[in-house]
């Protein structure tokens, strides 16, 4: 949790990767397919471990790790055109643009310091609106002596927006970049982008599951003014899957692939193909085992319809974040759909902007809007 002398927080650092946008998602089976040109399997613990490094740290370890008959040199000019295309379909992370916005709009200065190099960062933000001009400091490993775990990077971007390092909140997804915050003597907010290894992050000051818990105002940050009652607007996330028994199963690598850091309670409509469009609040969450996690996504539709009576396909359209899921502190597994719940969703979606008609007016000229017709 937060210290009682964290509220002199005066410049914000954001990384990008897993912390901004998910882009470590979308390109994670990148590596997997361009090991498989040379006869190689990917072993997803040595990646784990290189999650948040730089470029170059990785290429050297990639090569070395999997013998492959390159340099590291060689390695990266292949595989960074496959990561270009990829680049451009990245999304903002649930509360990123939320977050950069309101920091802009109360003059609170903050970086982008990245492990990245500086281009790719460049090539990652470019189609980003507004990004790279609220950015009053953009870093890249490439610009300083050593890249994190190292604090260099960060002790940078204090020094270039003329903030003290003690007076910087540094928010970061990857175990290395909490590491290098805390050498810099800043505060660390953890959003973990492996959920499921949270534990590994307790040294950071805060954990959250996503930037849609950050509460600007534990910092000594202007507090956010957009909850409408009990929910937060948030942009329409799309799932489809199969309900079975009050559960929504949806593929791992399928259009509906949720990032980690999607967690807790929403509330949005939902569809099955042939009957009418219904509220429902959702419960996004884990289940946990001793060899294996996935996602377990729990569906409660309020209009009436018996929820464990379908065994079909469901469409679903996320439109807010319930308050209650930031009261439930960090926990994993799905937080129970109760009647504090059912009773705030019920409400909220009968007015603009998480009502029918908003959504409407919001998938025109979108895929899905037919999933949603009246």
């Amino acid at each position: 949790m937060e210290n009682s002398d964290s509220n002199n927080i005066a410049a914000v650092i954001f990384d990008l990767d897993g912390t901004l946008l998910n882009t470590e998602q979308l390109t994670k089976n990148i590596l997997k397919e361009f090991l498989a040109k040379y006869g190689k399997v990917q072993d997803s613990e040595k990646e784990k471990k290189r999650l948040g490094v730089t470029f170059n740290e990785s290429s050297l370890a990639i090569v070395n790790d999997y013998d492959l008959p390159l340099t590291p040199e060689e390695f990266g000019q292949e595989i960074i055109p496959m990561y270009h295309g990829k680049w451009l379909q990245a999304k903002a992370l649930p509360g990123a643009d939320r977050l950069m916005k309101h920091l802009h709009e109360h003059g609170v200065p903050f970086a982008l310091a990245s492990n990245s190099l500086r281009k790719n960062i460049d090539g990652k933000i470019s189609h980003r609106d507004g990004w790279k001009e609220r950015f009053m400091v953009i870093l890249g490993s490439d610009q300083v002596k050593s890249g994190k775990p190292s604090p260099d990077i960060f002790l940078e971007a204090a020094k270039r927006m003329g903030v003290d390092p003690s007076h910087c909140l540094v928010i970061e997804d990857s175990l290395v970049g909490v590491k290098a915050g805390k050498a810099a003597g800043m505060k660390v907010v953890a959003v973990p982008s492996l959920q499921i290894e949270i534990d590994s992050y307790s040294i950071a000051d805060s954990i959250l599951h996503s930037l849609l818990e950050f509460q600007p105002e534990l910092w000594g940050l202007p507090h956010f003014r957009d909850w409408i009652d009990n929910a937060l607007p948030i942009e329409p996330i799309h799932l489809s899957g199969v309900f079975s028994n009050g559960h929504l199963q949806i593929a791992d690598n399928g259009p509906s692939f949720l990032p980690d850091q999607i967690w807790g309670l929403y509330i949005g409509w939902a569809k099955f193909d042939g009957h009418k469009v219904s509220k429902a609040v959702i419960s996004l969450g884990w289940s946990l085992g001793c060899c294996k996690s996935k996602r377990k996504i729990q569906v409660c539709i309020l209009d009436g319809n018996d929820e464990n009576e379908y065994d079909a396909e469901m469409h679903i359209v996320l439109v807010g974040f319930l308050q209650r899921s930031i009261r439930a502190g960090n926990i994993l597994n799905n937080l129970d759909i109760v009647d504090e719940d059912k009773s705030s969703a019920d409400a909220a979606l009968n007015i603009a902007p998480f009502s029918k008609e908003s959504l409407r007016n919001f998938l025109q000229g979108h895929t899905d809007e037919d999933n949603f017709a009246p």
